[in-house]
């Protein structure tokens, strides 16, 4: 999966459009744990995120997010 635009929105949630044309509205908060992604629980620093290179989302502070996790909320299908 490639993520091809995000927007942020209030209470740590995501609005995704993928390549496949899909859009999802995905809730980061239950994710923003440990050293790099407790500092997103800035709501500040959360609204900075934007799409990588690879499709993936990420934040200045170097926290990233795989677009798979988001897509399948997990590990994709073929890995499991």
């Amino acid at each position: 999966m490639v993520i091809t635009s995000v927007k942020p929105l209030p209470k740590f949630k995501v609005r995704l459009k993928f390549k496949n044309g899909v859009t999802k509205t995905v809730d980061l908060s239950g994710r923003l744990k440990g050293p790099l992604f407790s500092k997103l629980r800035s709501r500040k620093v959360f609204a900075r995120v934007k799409v990588d290179e690879a499709g993936g989302l990420e934040w200045p502070n170097g926290a990233d997010i795989c677009p798979d996790l988001l897509y399948y909320g997990g590990a994709p299908p073929w890995a499991r």
